[in-house]
C-alpha cells in the first residue's frame, strides 16, 4: 500500500526520483497518466491492468465513459524506474499536470499521485476543513 507524502524535485530532464517506500510497491514498471485534478496518477504496471480491464467494462455507448477513456488511457505512459530509483515524467503529463521543480508525491494506496507542489498546497487547504465531515458520507461505516 503507497502511503504517506514525499517531496522530490524535477530535475532538468524531467526525471524524478520515487520515493524508496513506494519503489517495492510500484515493481519495475509503472504506469503515469492524467489524473483528476491536475495531478498524474502513477500505477504499477499490474495495478494498472487491473484498472484498465474495470474500465473496459465500460460501455461503448456511453457517451462519458469513452470520453474518460480517451482522456485517460490517451496520457498514459508506460516507464521504467532507473537503478537511482528516478523515473521520467513524459513531456506532455508535465504540461498536463502544471509541474514546476518543486513536487509532492501522496501515496493514495493502490497508486500514487504526483502533484506540483504549489497547486497541491491549495488543494489541500480548501480540502482539510471538510475532511472530516465527510467521511459518513463518502465512505459509510469507516469510522
Amino acid at each position: 500500500m503507497l502511503l504517506g507524502t514525499h517531496t522530490p524535485k524535477l530535475d532538468d530532464k524531467g526525471r524524478i526520483i520515487l520515493p524508496a517506500k513506494f519503489r517495492d510497491e510500484l515493481g519495475d514498471g509503472i504506469v503515469i497518466t492524467r489524473g483528476q485534478e491536475r495531478c498524474l496518477y502513477v500505477f504499477s504496471a499490474k495495478e494498472f491492468a487491473s484498472v484498465h480491464e474495470k474500465i473496459r467494462q465500460a460501455p461503448v455507448t456511453n457517451e462519458e465513459a469513452r470520453r474518460y477513456l480517451r482522456v485517460f488511457l490517451s496520457g498514459a505512459s508506460d516507464e521504467s524506474v532507473d537503478r537511482q530509483g528516478r523515473v521520467l515524467l513524459p513531456q506532455l503529463l508535465r504540461e498536463y499536470a502544471g509541474l514546476s521543480k518543486e513536487l509532492v508525491i501522496i501515496g493514495v494506496g493502490a497508486r500514487a499521485e504526483i502533484w506540483d507542489a504549489a497547486t497541491w498546497q491549495t488543494y489541500l487547504a480548501s480540502n482539510e476543513e471538510g475532511f472530516a465531515s465527510q467521511a459518513q458520507e463518502v465512505i459509510p461505516g469507516l469510522f
